[in-house]
């Protein structure tokens, strides 16, 4: 009756608060998913393409709902103290782990896309780390264009700042998540994948691609981003009904001699889980179950 109690507030609140228009959010089914305090924890196998070779490892994606500030563009402390000072948004962390030789990396991504405005993405977030060192890019959303600002270990690269003004490749998977209607397609320029732009060292820029969806099957899905001019293409596959769960990915690097760069994530499982709380010893046999 408690969880029964919470979602019909939880309702009650965001069904007045939705004022923007993410017209393709049915509340009542959305909310039935990703307000009952958990987070979803989507595992996948990775096969990540480094160094001209395949490289064995795991991928997670976290998808959960929190109170974003707009001043700030961080997660509230007290929801209820923020008021119209804060929106719902949808975040995902995404991790990728694998070995190279005798090192390992780690990446991260994280992406915060309103649930209820309609408003580009207002902060991402990736990082990548490896034994040579360590690199980090956050983009923040104001005034109609991303302010960005680089850090690398690289002498070339160095610490930058810029400004961009268009969507973020990045922002594609959550948006999925909220309705794949919300996907825009055809011809438009992009920011390409963080971590794509981390591995090639491509500078960051806004590039030409062609964004496609299609029926591939019974409730199945993709979209495809493709970009002629840097050699990219993106493939995301999905379950084309609520909740819109991602079931893989193919991200192609097409080099400058032909050569191509294949990267695949196939997710072989899936669980809703309030991780945060699952933080002793003696939670650390729930990994297994997640297949880590």
């Amino acid at each position: 009756m408690k969880n029964l109690f919470i979602l019909g507030l939880a309702l009650l609140l965001f069904s007045s608060c939705n004022s923007t228009g993410r017209k393709a959010i049915d509340e009542e089914q959305f909310a039935s998913h990703w307000y009952q305090g958990k987070a979803e924890i989507n595992v996948f196998d990775l096969t990540q393409m480094r160094y001209g070779e395949e490289r064995d490892g795991n991928a997670v994606m976290i998808f959960v709902t929190e109170d974003f500030s707009k001043r700030k563009q961080v997660k509230v402390d007290d929801p209820s103290a923020a008021g119209k000072g804060a929106i719902k948004v949808m975040k995902l962390n995404m991790t990728r782990d694998f070995v190279t030789g005798v090192y390992p990396y780690q990446t991260m991504l994280s992406v915060f896309t309103p649930v209820y405005d309609d408003l580009n993405s207002p902060k991402i977030t990736a990082s990548v780390t490896e034994w040579c060192g360590q690199s980090f890019a956050q983009l923040n959303w104001k005034n109609n264009k991303y302010n960005i600002n680089l850090f690398s270990y690289f002498e070339s690269e160095g610490d930058q700042e810029l400004s961009i003004s268009a969507m973020a490749e990045d922002e594609i998977f959550n948006l999925i998540r909220l309705n794949p209607d919300l996907v825009p397609t055809g011809h438009r320029k992009l920011i390409p994948s963080l971590i794509f732009n981390r591995f090639t060292h491509i500078p960051l820029d806004a590039e030409s691609a062609v964004i496609s969806k299609r029926k591939t099957g019974e409730n199945q899905a993709e979209v495809e981003v493709i970009y002629e001019e840097i050699g990219r293409r993106l493939v995301i596959n999905y379950v084309d009904t609520f909740p819109y769960e991602i079931m893989s990915w193919k991200e192609t690097y097409t080099k400058k001699d032909g050569t191509e760069e294949v990267t695949t994530a196939v997710r072989k499982s899936v669980q809703m889980l309030d991780y945060w709380r699952k933080n002793g010893l003696q939670d650390e046999s729930l990994r297994k179950g997640l297949g880590l």
